[in-house]
């Protein structure tokens, strides 16, 4: 099966959740991190620079949790940029 190339979007929707995750984390080890979520450090590395823009929903929800984010802050972060006036405007996230 051949992937579709992702988009410039997609591709900085991506390092932008790795930027957030990173933040999140803070002074934890990637490792320690990793081993909460259930993942491995490797797949939270990848995510976090970028080098895995798309990762699963299950993957991002068990970061999210493990870091006490909340989704509604990643969906907002996911959205395209016209849909983030929207969501902004009526308080809540695009999905």
């Amino acid at each position: 099966m051949v992937r579709t190339p992702l988009t410039p979007w997609e591709r900085e929707r991506g390092e932008r959740l790795g930027a957030l995750l990173r933040a999140a984390r803070g002074e934890r080890s990637m490792v320690e991190v990793a081993a909460a979520a259930g993942l491995s450090a490797e797949t939270l590395r990848k995510i976090e620079t970028g080098r895995a823009p798309t990762p699963a929903f299950f993957t991002v929800a068990a970061l999210v949790g493990t870091l006490g984010l909340s989704l509604d802050e990643v969906a907002a972060l996911a959205a395209p940029p016209a849909a983030q006036p929207a969501a902004r405007a009526s308080g809540g996230a695009a999905a």
